[in-house]
């Protein structure tokens, strides 16, 4: 039944799921609709980047096996619809990184639902899904080592002068010590230990979110490093920063409530927060890279798309 647009093909391909699930319920036969390009409506949902709706016809059994191995017109197969790279914006997430790293992750999903002669099928052109993908995400990928480039130099100098005020603090013992035993005047504090700990926590985080910003900095950025590798080292090194500025935060007021507590009592705490704000600010603008980062991570499946 080879039709210009029906119905179910406008939900598929506009990630209408309610649509998609009624229409099957009265009109069974619908899922064989195609339209001029002889596309049914998994080969629209995987061309337009609609997880849910692909996810949805998997488990439906009836004729699964027929409309999952169909062909358009141009003999591309699923996956070769979702080794291209659409005209329109792909995936609701910023960053061309997520971007690249979600586009492997829709491939891989398709491709595991496919049987393997379909890996090396070739189209009316020639092309194997896996020559299109390198072909039409070549600029994807180079945007992305691009913005990893960028984001990685600008925490890393954080995280360095992080490290390097870490380092001093770690060595620095508040009050001083005792000529006789050498030990800390103020040990029996719990400012003391709050400052100790917070201090070595800082120092071990800040070089660790060093290192991860520089193995990004000196990877290769190829297409496939893009899927767990160079998304994993960013929220390690993320991750590593977050915890080394919020440690050595509290080991500078827990240091200087050591020294001044006598004097400003709890008017000290207003003024570490002012202090605190300038690095403050900078954890908050990049905080939302890291959910979004987070939340590429963890999920199996890209988010639900909309054109």
């Amino acid at each position: 039944m080879e039709k210009k647009e029906t119905p179910i093909l406008i939900a598929a391909k506009n990630g209408i799921l309610e649509m998609v699930e009624e229409i099957l319920e009265q009109f069974p036969v619908a899922i064989n609709d195609m339209n001029i390009d002889k596309k049914n409506i998994v080969l629209l949902a995987v061309e337009n980047r609609q997880p849910h709706i692909y996810k949805f016809l998997q488990g439906r059994k009836i004729m699964k096996e027929t409309i999952f191995r169909k062909t358009d017109k141009d003999g591309n197969s699923a996956l070769h619809l979702a080794a291209m790279m659409g005209a329109h914006r792909p995936w609701l997430i910023p960053g061309a990184a997520l971007q690249m790293q979600w586009e492997i992750k829709w491939y891989e999903y398709v491709k595991k639902s496919m049987p393997i002669n379909y890996f090396v099928r070739h189209n009316i052109h020639g092309k194997t899904p896996s020559e299109i993908f390198n072909e039409d995400h070549q600029k994807l990928v180079d945007d992305a080592g691009k913005w990893l480039k960028e984001t990685s130099q600008s925490c890393s100098v954080v995280a360095a002068l992080i490290a390097t005020v870490a380092f001093a603090t770690s060595a620095t013992v508040p009050g001083g010590v005792s000529e006789g035993s050498g030990s800390p005047i103020l040990q029996k504090e719990a400012a003391f230990s709050i400052f100790a700990l917070s201090s070595l926590v800082a120092l071990c985080f800040s070089v660790t979110s060093v290192v991860m910003f520089l193995a990004i900095l000196t990877s290769r950025y190829q297409d496939k490093d893009f899927g767990k590798g160079l998304p994993n080292m960013l929220l390690f090194g993320l991750t590593s920063l977050f915890v080394s500025i919020g440690s050595m935060l509290l080991s500078f007021c827990a240091g200087h409530f050591l020294v001044l507590k006598q004097r400003l009592k709890y008017a000290a705490f207003p003024m570490y927060a002012i202090t605190c704000l300038p690095v403050t600010f900078f954890a908050v603008a990049q905080f939302r890279l890291y959910i979004d980062l987070f939340k590429a991570t963890i999920k199996s499946l890209p988010q639900r798309s909309t054109r």
